[in-house]
């Protein structure tokens, strides 16, 4: 359970399961540090630390070129979260310098701050937050001013963690169950194999699905066993008032219960910590939300230090740099950026063909098309996991290939259709219920 405060001995407690872990690459993973140690210190720029945390990356995985020791996987999971922790990080600390700035621009009348650190945190804080035990290997990730909370819970004993727990955990045995007997009936290896594309092409585009099925099955089991560790520790825990967000935290202010029976009295939730929507992820009906219920807190930090911060305005060609910058963050294989920058023409082929099209049918016309949007999503998804999973790019080219790159000419067909009938982009979709959305509200005040 979080304490009201975090002295030496606390520091060390959450030192000590990465430290385990390292073996003989702590060092390695300290590296990060040294950058965005010098932006919290000077510049508190985040665009800073994203540069030097993506570059370290790289020369993290290039250790093996230059004769050093392979990281092993648990290196390279902590690695990646580090990633994320750093970058938020410093953001949280800009933000904190640009709040003390407004204040004393306004004559020091301070405003209420969701959100907002209370204070530089120092270096030991830093590797505290960083090597935090809660998350290291499987994350969810989480920002600092959701540590800090844990840390300074008021009332620890009085958050509820037993049935949110269970509630939370139950699904798991059988998703586990699910990926033995999927993953044993279906290997992934067989795709690897010559006698794979002897099969006749009706058997080559049904083993993409259960393949899917698999590595779907085996990450909810993970991030659902994750979540329960956060929940365990009474981690991410916050009042329902507050409207947490997946990896953001509270949307709304609430106000410090003044008691023990006062913190008992309110009702809490998981969902700063919450990483996987199971039933979201797979009957959702379009690309861009399957995507926005997967590893949530991490579609979070995306959206916040990488979408909105992209270098261009097209809705597309943001997303398409996310998922670049989301495949480099996964690691240097092929299949990586084969996959992910697959997504961008999905999400632009739903939207224009979605624009043109739906909004013209009837009601029952609409239902029979968001079954048939349901079904087309989850082979795209099918489609794009060989990728992930075959991880070269001569293993994914010739699946893709001996199912005729179906996906891709299939989006290719739906864009140029959607343009041919003049659908519009989802952010020009956007920025017109934006537009339409303001001159209700100013007709309402004029009358």
């Amino acid at each position: 359970m979080g304490g009201s405060s975090c002295g030496p001995g606390a520091h060390f407690i959450h030192l000590w399961p990465p430290l385990f872990a390292f073996s003989g690459h702590h060092l390695g993973n300290l590296g990060p540090h040294s950058g965005p140690a010098l932006v919290r210190a000077r510049c508190s720029c985040h665009a800073l630390a994203l540069a030097w945390t993506f570059s370290y990356l790289l020369f993290f995985r290039a250790l093996s070129l230059l004769g050093l020791p392979t990281p092993t996987p648990f290196t390279n999971a902590i690695q990646l979260l580090l990633t994320l922790k750093l970058v938020s990080l410093a953001s949280e600390v800009q933000d904190l310098h640009l709040a003390q700035k407004k204040e004393i621009a306004s004559g020091f009348h301070k405003e209420p701050t969701l959100g907002l650190l209370p204070e530089v945190p120092s270096l030991m804080e830093t590797l505290s937050y960083s090597y935090c035990y809660v998350g290291i290997m499987t994350g969810p990730f989480f920002r600092y001013r959701t540590y800090l909370d844990w840390l300074e819970q008021p009332f620890p004993e009085a958050v509820p963690s037993l049935r949110p727990l269970l509630r939370r955990a139950w699904p798991a045995p059988l998703f586990g169950l699910l990926f033995l007997l999927s993953s044993h009936l279906f290997p992934l290896e067989a795709v690897r194999e010559d006698a794979f594309y002897a099969r006749p092409l009706p058997t080559r585009l049904f083993y993409m699905i259960p393949v899917f099925f698999a590595f779907r099955m085996r990450f909810y089991v993970a991030w659902i066993a994750a979540e329960c560790g956060c929940i365990a520790a009474g981690f991410g825990a916050y009042p329902v008032a507050a409207k947490a967000r997946a990896g953001g935290g509270p949307t709304l202010q609430c106000p410090t219960p003044s008691s023990p029976e006062n913190a008992a009295s309110l009702e809490y939730d998981y969902e700063t910590i919450r990483n996987i929507d199971c039933y979201g992820t797979d009957f959702c009906v379009r690309v861009r939300d399957g995507m926005r219920y997967w590893n949530m807190t991490v579609q979070w930090w995306l959206a916040q230090y990488i979408y909105k911060s992209a270098p261009v305005r097209s809705y597309v060609l943001r997303s398409a740099w996310t998922m670049l910058l989301s495949a480099y963050w996964h690691g240097l294989h092929p299949g990586y950026y084969l996959s992910f920058m697959t997504i961008p023409l999905c999400l632009a082929a739903e939207g224009y063909l979605e624009s043109a099209l739906r909004r013209h049918l009837s009601p029952r016309g609409q239902q029979a098309w968001d079954w048939v949007h349901w079904f087309l999503k989850m082979r795209a998804y099918d489609y794009m996991c060989m990728g992930f999973v075959l991880l070269t790019m001569g293993d994914t080219l010739r699946y893709w290939a001996s199912i005729y790159y179906w996906i891709h000419f299939l989006a290719l067909a739906c864009l140029g259709l959607g343009l041919a009938l003049g659908g519009g982009s989802p952010s020009k979709r956007k920025t017109a219920s934006q537009a339409t959305t303001g001159q209700a509200r100013e007709k309402l005040r004029e009358e």
